[in-house]
């Protein structure tokens, strides 16, 4: 990743997209970075060249989205006003564009789900989309607490020993570091269905998942030895215990598959699923491909 990598925010206009913006000038004032704005619109369906109308069309689109950009310009620099802000408008599909992008990005964030999304939809197509593909970490924001009180609370992070989890400890214990905050590390290891097995030796499995955690913490406090960590060690559901710690958290990070996922898995079950439900921002982080 080159030093002025950009952060990339995709932009729609809606209020989960501001919060995304509102976040994101924030997260470029934390890291000294550039903050880039990007807003597509698709080609109209049946679309020749030279025809007029279709052009006129494509205009149309240009003038509203450039006014959407700049209007998030300025979301951005109320927030920070230090921040260096650049915006763009593509023509071409959003979820192609950010993933192009993203191979040169320090970060994408995005709303959880935009203008197209349906009222009762959990998860709009291009977060989705971003968190399953991206060649960066993927940040998604909801609407509630990011404005209000964008600085309160712990930063979460999920582990559980795989690749993508010491990825996820390096940008939680960085997130951390930069916003002077607590780190909750949580191990869940075990699904509570299983609890009741006949003969299961819980001791050996506890001492083994116990080891997991220390050695995937190990190191990081020379790293980061202003960060205070708390750990979290639990025979549970990753995914109710890291929504439970999450509840009055200002993060959550993830690795996008945990150590039960397999080769080439593009979103793993925990983190799929608390990207549904996690109120606080997430970010998904996925290993550079």
């Amino acid at each position: 990743m080159a030093h002025n990598a950009p952060i990339i925010v995709g932009v729609d206009g809606s209020p989960s997209s501001n919060e995304a913006v509102r976040w994101a000038a924030l997260e470029a004032s934390r890291q000294h970075a550039p903050l880039l704005l990007i807003l597509t619109d698709l080609i109209p369906l049946g679309y020749v060249p030279g025809n007029g109308f279709y052009q006129t069309e494509i205009d149309n689109q240009a003038i509203a989205g450039r006014a959407t950009l700049a209007e998030a310009k300025v979301l951005a620099e109320a927030t920070v006003g230090t921040v260096d802000v650049q915006t763009e408008f593509v023509t071409g599909s959003a979820i192609q564009t950010l993933l192009d992008r993203s191979k040169d990005a320090r970060m994408l964030v995005v709303g959880s789900r935009g203008l197209g999304a349906f009222r009762s939809s959990l998860l709009g197509s291009v977060s989705t989309a971003l968190a399953m593909h991206a060649h960066c970490p993927v940040a998604v924001i909801r609407d509630a607490r990011v404005s209000a009180t964008p600085d309160a609370g712990s930063v979460v992070v999920g582990i559980d020993g795989s690749a993508t989890s010491v990825h996820a400890i390096g940008i939680a214990f960085d997130q951390a570091s930069k916003r002077g905050v607590e780190l909750v590390a949580v191990h869940a290891w075990m699904d509570t269905s299983q609890f009741a097995l006949e003969g299961a030796d819980w001791q050996i499995a506890e001492d083994t998942e116990a080891a997991v955690f220390s050695e995937s913490l190990a190191g990081w406090h020379d790293q980061y030895p202003d960060v205070g960590v708390r750990r979290v060690l639990v025979k549970d559901r990753p995914v109710r215990q890291l929504l439970e710690e999450s509840a009055t958290a200002q993060l959550l990070v993830v690795g996008s598959h945990g150590r039960g996922g397999f080769a080439g898995m593009l979103l793993g079950s925990t983190s799929r699923s608390l990207l549904h439900t996690a109120e606080c921002p997430i970010i998904v982080a996925r290993v550079p491909m």
